[in-house]
């Protein structure tokens, strides 16, 4: 080692040198009540049950979002319905029982593209933070998307940005 490096100045003039560029960067730090940050197009949220512009159900307990799950977050219990009932369900057979364990799911977005009809996705809203473990458990009322001819601002609200596929009719 020579003199200079036995001071080490020069490595402390270095340092000082990259700790004064950092306070002229900008901070990657957001205040988040205030702004919100965007997010990707293909981030996964919170999970909604869709319904079609007639506010029936789309979904008909076929079982296979249940099924792709890794996880195993899903439960549903399927029922038929009643006379009288057509104005609610699309089809003969709907999720009589349809229950989501946020803290099991992993939200990989499988279920979402195991379903047929169109029925579930993951939207862009975050899993809010509770206090109990029993209320990480979303069952069907809560995860139903708002009724589209009774609340229309709330419902194009849950759909945000999302890109509506084709469902094919067989």
């Amino acid at each position: 080692m020579n003199f200079w490096e036995k001071l080490y100045l020069p490595a402390i003039l270095k340092g000082m040198v990259i700790t004064f560029s950092h306070i002229f960067k900008k901070k990657p730090t957001i205040n988040y009540p205030e702004k919100q940050r965007p997010f990707s197009p293909v981030f996964r949220g919170l999970h909604i049950l869709n319904r079609d512009e007639e506010g029936r159900e789309n979904c008909t307990a076929c079982g296979l979002c249940a099924l792709s799950c890794p996880a195993e977050a899903i439960t549903m219990e399927s029922a038929e319905a009643q006379p009288g009932e057509e104005h609610l369900y699309r089809e003969e057979k709907y999720a009589a029982k349809y229950e989501i364990n946020m803290l099991r799911c992993i939200f990989c977005g499988l279920c979402e593209e195991a379903c047929p009809k169109d029925a579930i996705y993951l939207s862009e809203t975050f899993a809010p933070a509770e206090y109990q473990r029993k209320q990480f458990i979303y069952n069907k009322q809560e995860l139903l998307i708002p009724h589209p001819i009774e609340n229309p601002e709330a419902y194009k609200k849950a759909l945000g940005n999302r890109v509506k596929r084709e469902v094919v009719k067989h």
